[in-house]
């Protein structure tokens, strides 16, 4: 892995959030690429229940200041960053008050999910691409992690499709076990379809559940990873039938070899 650019893009990372199992391979993983002289960029939301002063983030002035068009409305960016302590990996926080200030990642005090989860999502997927884009720093590699990050192999293969920082990259969704139960807001697919993605390609979000949102991510990237022991019936059954290469679930103390072994011979190949 020395010297390839892996672009990690996750909903959850440890130890900004609690640990689960989506947030630990968001922090094992980039940890494995960097100890083996890889370059790694690792790509989350600034949710408002991340402690920024304990974790010592801060504003990258130069890279804030865009607005990303949502469903129509202009939507401040900002950028911060911070280091995790002890690995010398720096970590990139897509922020917005307005979808992210809340003291809370996905659902309110009763449980409920987020009425504008979907716009959440359309605004990380652009937020990380235009971040990435003024970095100027064109990946190998991009592994998404997380539904709220699930919509970035679409839009790097519709809405970017011809921005040449990205036209050799390969992308890799881990497909977990974590979701949501019911469905994300009914109108997601026209906000996607505003950015002028063709329905057809986004067809699995009339009704927008996990495993139809995860379905889309699939059908978008170049490889996919198994991350959960007990995956759902439906996602395994939509990845037995898929043509791109996919890696079995692996546990954590024997992930590193064959994760390697996958990015090298069947994504990067």
């Amino acid at each position: 892995m020395k010297n390839k650019r892996i672009l990690y893009v996750s909903s959850e990372v440890i130890p900004y959030l609690p640990e689960t199992e989506i947030a630990s391979m968001s922090f094992e993983v980039p940890q494995m690429v960097n100890s083996k002289g890889g370059q790694i960029r690792i790509f989350m939301p600034r949710y408002g229940n991340i402690n920024e002063r304990r974790h010592q983030l801060h504003e990258v002035i130069r890279l804030s200041g865009m607005n990303l068009v949502i469903n129509d409305f202009d939507m401040p960016l900002i950028i911060k960053v911070a280091s995790i302590p002890k690995e010398r990996i720096q970590v990139y926080f897509i922020d917005n008050e307005e979808y992210f200030k809340r003291k809370a990642t996905f659902t309110d005090e009763e449980g409920k999910l987020f009425a504008d989860n979907d716009e959440r999502a359309i605004f990380f997927a652009k937020g990380v691409v235009e971040t990435v884009k003024k970095l100027n720093w064109a990946p190998d590699i991009i592994h998404v992690h997380g539904w709220l990050a699930s919509l970035l192999p679409l839009y790097l293969k519709q809405y970017y499709a011809s921005e040449p920082l990205f036209k050799q990259s390969k992308i890799v969704t881990s497909v977990y076990n974590t979701g949501y139960e019911g469905a994300l807001n009914e109108q997601m697919i026209d906000k996607i379809a505003f950015d002028g993605i063709d329905k057809e390609a986004i067809s699995e979000l009339e009704t927008p559940s996990y495993d139809n949102l995860m379905k889309v991510a699939i059908k978008n990237s170049d490889a996919a990873i198994i991350g959960s022991s007990d995956l759902r019936e439906e996602l395994t059954a939509y990845l037995n039938a898929t043509k791109i290469p996919v890696l079995p679930y692996k546990k954590k103390e024997e992930f590193a070899q064959a994760y390697e072994e996958f990015y090298t011979t069947k994504v990067l190949d």
